[in-house]
């Protein structure tokens, strides 16, 4: 019997890139459901090539016979019982209700939302504990520590140490930040990406959000993880153990291959459709230490990491919202830091007994967000 697999995001550059591998392993996986924001075209081209059981588009569409609708088609599509994996695409908040309900179904969610574990991680562990779900990383970051992890007890990790790229503008000086344009942002050097996750590399807030996602992934306090800045990007992290010992996964960067880890974990089959690595076509490879002048919203957010309650959810939501300020034109790159900063200190972190407790933190550090951008 094939498993099913429901793809939530899948005109995304995560959801494309999990159709290339499964195009590679059809006798293995079935395609179960699509979702799609608002990318009507794409997602009905996907469809006519997959025949999966259930298509659901968020935004847009012309209520076409047999499509799911709006925000509730993400929990649908996660749910359903021919679906055996979940892979959240989803850019954003938006991903967070679909992986608790598919967690508490006991469903498998390959995770590449990083923003539902900054937002409520508690909650989503909860729902996996007791709907008896599986939460498997998809970031190539988290992934590659699951793999260095694999096998080993929890009591013999010491440290994580994550790697970033640093982005279109780890070489540009401090002062240079104020003319970046959003070409410029989205020029990453080594990923390609949607439009929110590459502006969230050159801020280094992607990195923010996985300190605070190993938190939970990996049952680890926030002072044994720490980023490096790596431009190759092909070490994707090293995981140190208590005897000194280091391991790290290595690879040429592409999200195919964590997708298909995620998709299959603990086991591992034959793909030969991604490129095979050579150390010598790697060459040189360098490290940096984050200079808090060139990313201040990364400091920004190890310290809502570390206020814990709802500061991670308000850290998430002021950035989702300047970031979108910053694509539609209307604040300057620098600002984006600034913004998140001040909503964060405006914010008090509260407890998070529900989801709606982390919802109207989102709301509220949204709504502070904008009247900021404005004032």
């Amino acid at each position: 019997m094939t498993i099913g697999v429901s793809i939530l995001g899948s005109t995304g550059s995560i959801g494309r890139s999990a159709l290339e591998v499964l195009s590679r392993h059809r006798d293995r996986f079935r395609v179960a459901a699509l979702t799609a924001h608002s990318n009507a075209e794409l997602l009905e081209a996907q469809a006519a090539e997959w025949k999966p059981a259930f298509v659901g588009l968020v935004n847009g569409g012309n209520g076409e016979q047999g499509m799911g609708k709006g925000a509730a088609c993400l929990v649908e599509a996660a749910t359903r019982p021919d679906v055996h994996i979940v892979l959240n695409g989803i850019v954003g908040a938006a991903g967070l209700e679909a992986t608790l309900a598919a967690l508490q179904c006991g469903k498998r969610v390959a995770l590449a939302n990083k923003e539902t574990l900054v937002m409520a991680g508690e909650l989503v562990m909860r729902a996996a504990r007791e709907g008896g779900g599986e939460l498997v990383p998809v970031d190539s970051e988290h992934s590659a520590v699951l793999q260095c992890l694999s096998g080993r007890d929890a009591s013999e990790l010491a440290r994580l140490i994550l790697t970033a790229s640093g982005g279109p503008f780890r070489t540009w000086h401090p002062d240079e930040l104020g003319r970046a344009t959003v070409e410029d942002a989205l020029r990453h050097p080594t990923w390609k990406m949607g439009k929110k996750i590459t502006v969230d590399s050159a801020t280094l807030v992607n990195k923010a959000l996985e300190v605070i996602e190993a938190r939970y992934l990996f049952a680890v306090d926030y002072d044994r993880v720490e980023v490096v800045i790596h431009p190759q990007s092909l070490i994707h992290a090293f995981v140190e153990f208590v005897d000194g010992s280091v391991l790290a996964q290595v690879g040429f960067p592409t999200m195919e291959v964590p997708i298909l880890y995620a998709l299959t974990h603990p086991e591992r089959i034959t793909d030969t459709g991604t490129r095979r690595f050579d150390p010598v076509a790697a060459s040189t490879l360098s490290f940096e230490p984050v200079r808090p002048e060139l990313y201040p919203a990364y400091q920004v957010g190890r310290a809502a990491a570390l206020a814990g309650g709802t500061a991670p959810a308000v850290f998430n939501a002021a950035n989702e919202a300047a970031v979108q300020l910053f694509l539609d034109g209307r604040i300057r790159f620098g600002q984006i830091a600034q913004l998140i900063e001040t909503v964060v200190e405006r914010c008090s972190p509260g407890s998070i007994r529900s989801l709606d407790d982390v919802l109207a933190a989102d709301a509220d550090a949204r709504r502070l967000t904008r009247e900021a951008a404005c004032s």
